[in-house]
């Protein structure tokens, strides 16, 4: 029996040793250590052994079995390294395939864009998370309490928090302003800094209005920051991204984190100023709302307001695309249709 074992072991790793493919090595598994090996019919006879005789053969048979697992293992290994990952040889001869090359959203280009355009006038790049609070977008912004942008119709509350209030209350942002405050209590003043990033209405959709949109807020906190100073950066930021000297009308506007607050309107570029629905056919399109910060803005921000003060704006990024390119429906935008997102290469 013993050297029964020996010739089923000898046999067995040569045939492991010569098996060349996965399907010639499944069929020398199924021989080896399948029900109906040589080994398998050796345990068979166990019971007609003797009992020191049947403990040996026992103990041989279960290390030729694991023997040949472990070398059954390795072949496989061995094997699928080496084996091509072609199904069928290559022919080097064929013309290659093109690569398309990727691009960047026209959006995204826009918010790089301008990030460059703020970093050359010395302002940093800040960021927070799309869930915010009643806190930082409503109370330390101005809002009274029973302002309407607090309802359900224009914010997206979290579950279960709607009925809570200031720091407990979260909602998806509905504007970046709340930032300023968050990164003022962080930094304190002086400050310069820029907060891209995307907020959420609950707005009537259209070709001028999205229920998630991109905005681009910037923010200077400084002593003595003159009005006129945030008009020359507005000017400058547009001139920037825009290569060309572009016309700008400010119109009195209410916002309770400002005061004086401002609707800033640019020249509609889609119709040259002629107008068009993208304007509501007025040749020009609020493209930020912008003022000098509330000093219950500051204070919320632990800082003096008869000392400090500053200049807000905010962009609305999308629009921005649409004057750059032409593109009449803010919409475009979201659809991820490759047949209008490819002709930004």
């Amino acid at each position: 029996m013993k050297e029964k074992l020996l010739e089923i072991r000898k046999q067995g790793l040569e045939k492991i040793e010569a098996v060349k493919t996965l399907e010639e090595l499944q069929d020398v598994r199924r021989d080896l250590t399948g029900k109906k090996s040589a080994l398998s019919e050796v345990l068979k006879t166990l019971g007609s052994l003797s009992p020191d005789m049947r403990k040996e053969i026992g103990m041989q048979s279960t290390e030729i079995k694991n023997i040949f697992v472990d070398k059954l293992n390795a072949k496989e290994g061995e094997i699928i390294s080496s084996k091509s990952v072609l199904d069928k040889p290559l022919d080097v001869t064929l013309p290659g395939k093109k690569i398309t090359p990727g691009v960047l959203h026209p959006v995204t280009q826009m918010c790089y864009d301008l990030n460059d355009a703020f970093a050359s006038l010395g302002f940093e790049v800040f960021s927070e998370d799309d869930i915010s609070s009643e806190k930082f977008v409503f109370d330390n912004l101005n809002f009274p309490p029973d302002h309407p942008a607090r309802q359900m119709m224009d914010t997206y509350w979290i579950e279960k928090t709607e009925d809570k209030s200031n720091n407990e209350r979260l909602c998806l942002r509905p504007h970046l302003t709340g930032a300023s405050v968050r990164y003022l209590l962080k930094h304190g003043a002086p400050a310069r800094f820029v907060y891209p990033g995307r907020v959420y209405r609950n707005e009537d959709v259209d070709s001028g209005h999205e229920r998630a949109f991109f905005q681009y807020e910037a923010l200077i906190v400084d002593k003595n920051i003159s009005f006129s100073s945030g008009i020359v950066m507005i000017q400058t930021i547009l001139e920037k991204v825009f290569g060309r000297e572009i016309k700008v009308r400010m119109r009195e506007g209410f916002f309770p984190f400002v005061e004086p607050g401002y609707e800033i309107d640019m020249e509609c570029l889609v119709c040259g100023g002629k107008g068009c629905k993208v304007c509501k056919h007025n040749g020009w399109i609020e493209v930020m709302p912008g003022g000098v910060i509330h000093p219950n803005v500051l204070k919320s921000a632990n800082l003096d307001p008869e000392e400090w003060t500053g200049f807000y704006i905010n962009i609305g990024l999308e629009r921005l695309v649409m004057m750059r390119y032409g593109v009449d429906d803010i919409r475009w935008f979201h659809s991820a249709d490759l047949r209008f997102l490819e002709q930004f290469k």
